[in-house]
């Protein structure tokens, strides 16, 4: 094929071309000049904003609808002419208002598997590196719309970003005997993962066009998107679809449990089909009639409904055998995973972001409940004596058991078992919130407290009383990570030197004032988690 200028349109073309040999295409021009790049599917116009060509709405996937609802992505139709792509694409199907930031701005639809691309290149030749952003939202919700994720702060650093967007809730994830029994593969759940895996498929394909290298892609995203990106890691139906990894507060190394537990959210196949056939029979029918249904009567029947874990066991992905194909620990010991650099870590007060007061005598039944033989133990290393110790135990516990624990288990296994680089990082940067914010008082930093350090948008929390010490971390921690897109090392001038997690030396990056490393706080945690996640992985504790 062959690069052209479209001339007298207001465009300036970047075309795909299946050979080397391609003359290169600019991108650059002072003017605001719409950009057109031709994929494999059409041409699709962006928009031209700061510098930066962006992208929005470029479909990867066929629209998961119909016959399509509960099947694995399908090709998206190629179409003729120039598609317009400066708006976002709806949000996928989910609650009303799920996701904070987009999904009110850009209502939710089936109809939702699209991608954003914000590149900083001048031609097609330049073979930037990639950032593949796969959002959170406890694999219920979520949008690539979310005005946090915009990539253009991370494209100024000289990165391609892409962020992807996935199915969530019951329609990302509902396993069945009758979605098993049609599917080619004969398992069912796990569409939400699908779609992801369909996205790097398309930046493989297409990304050369938008000035990127196929070949340097790095999958990036926090909490359940975090959470993703270690299934990714895991999952032999990515291996090669990227050659790094970034998880912020993520991770899946504990052991299947059903109903799923905080932690332990993982269920073997035939445990997820069952409860998907309890959540098809309150819609009335099997499959076809499910499939019939409104997406919003289907996300109605997955409101809670008191605690049988039957709504969490549908909007989680599954261990199936094919896109996680066992419990991810063993995997790693194993050494069956997608061997690549990774920049992992989590924050310190997570717990901070979830419920609300606790009693001492909620905190100790609740343990009691959940870790049998460990109970004791786990009340002496989260001791609370009185209520308001509680709260803050109970937290402690919910950081280290949902994030914590998985990312020191994942980064000591990759140590144990790989040849690729861990870098490890603590977030201990408290952001400045206004009195009568609710984390105003919590010990450190929430969850996601990260999220507009690492994009470069302290800027779009006018309400924040921005501290110069938190611009400063801002800096640093883009900085970091699009260095290790660019290379698989964080490291580069003018930071603060951040040491390789090793076996011999298990030094973290804290970000709290300075980035300064040091060693991960209150290791006796995740001694007594680690040794409760081995016996419930023993013929004893399975059983319980």
């Amino acid at each position: 094929m062959y690069a052209r200028v479209i001339a007298g349109v207001a465009a300036i073309v970047l075309v795909w071309s299946c050979t080397s040999s391609a003359p290169p295409v600019s991108l650059a021009d002072a003017s605001a000049v719409a950009p057109v790049v031709i994929t494999r599917l059409g041409a699709v116009e962006g928009a031209r904003e700061d510098g930066i060509a962006v992208f929005r709405g470029v479909p990867f996937a066929a629209p998961p609808v119909g016959a399509n609802r509960w099947r694995a992505p399908q090709p998206a139709a190629r179409w003729d002419g120039v598609k317009q792509a400066t708006k976002f694409a709806s949000a996928c199907f989910q609650a009303s208002g799920a996701a904070a930031g987009g999904v009110a701005q850009n209502q939710s639809n089936e109809d939702c598997l699209y991608l954003n691309v914000w590149t900083p290149a001048k031609t097609s030749a330049e073979k930037l590196p990639v950032m593949v952003w796969i959002y959170g939202g406890g694999f219920s919700a979520g949008a690539t719309s979310t005005p946090l994720y915009s990539g253009e702060k991370l494209a100024e650093r000289g990165v391609v970003v892409v962020s992807v967007a996935y199915r969530v809730g019951p329609m990302g994830y509902l396993a069945h005997p009758e979605l098993s029994a049609e599917s080619p593969s004969r398992v069912s759940g796990n569409y939400g993962l699908l779609d992801q895996i369909a996205g790097l498929d398309w930046v493989k394909a297409n990304i050369r066009s938008f000035g990127g290298d196929p070949a340097k892609v790095t999958i990036f995203g926090e909490s359940a998107g975090g959470i993703a990106v270690s299934m990714l890691a895991a999952s032999p139906l990515a291996k090669g679809k990227f050659s790094g990894a970034i998880s912020q507060s993520g991770g899946s190394f504990g052991a299947t449990h059903a109903p799923p537990l905080p932690g332990e959210n993982v269920q073997r196949l035939d445990q997820a089909e069952k409860a998907g056939v309890a959540f098809v029979a309150k819609l009335g029918g099997g499959i076809a009639a499910a499939r019939a249904k409104p997406a919003a009567e289907v996300q109605a029947a997955s409101r809670p409904t008191g605690g049988s874990g039957e709504v969490d066991a549908v909007s989680w992905p599954v261990m199936d055998g094919q896109v996680i194909p066992d419990d991810q620990h063993r995997l790693y010991e194993a050494g069956r995973y997608n061997d690549t650099p990774v920049l992992i870590g989590f924050n310190s007060d997570e717990g901070a972001l979830f419920g609300g007061p606790v009693t001492k005598a909620a905190h100790e039944k609740t343990v009691k409940d959940r870790y049998g033989p460990f109970a004791d133990e786990v009340l002496r290393t989260f001791p609370a004596a009185s209520d308001s110790e509680a709260t803050q135990a109970s937290r402690d516990l919910a950081t280290d058991v949902m994030f914590g624990w998985h990312t020191l288990d994942w980064a000591r296994l990759q140590n144990q078992t790989g040849r690729s680089p861990v870098w490890f990082y603590y977030f201990d940067n408290k952001p400045p919130y206004p009195a009568g914010n609710r984390l105003a008082s919590a010990k450190g930093a929430p969850h996601a407290a990260e999220l507009p350090y690492v994009f470069g948008h302290l800027s779009q929390q006018t309400t924040m009383p921005w501290r110069p010490e938190d611009h400063a971390i801002s800096d640093a921690m883009v900085g970091y990570w699009t260095n290790f897109a660019k290379t698989g090392d964080p490291n580069g001038a003018g930071l603060p030197a951040w040491p390789r997690f090793t076996k011999a030396s298990e030094t973290v990056m804290i970000f709290k004032g300075a980035p300064t490393p040091g060693a991960l706080p209150d290791p006796q945690h995740f001694d007594v988690l680690g040794r409760y996640m081995a016996w419930r992985r023993s013929p004893e504790g399975a059983r319980k």
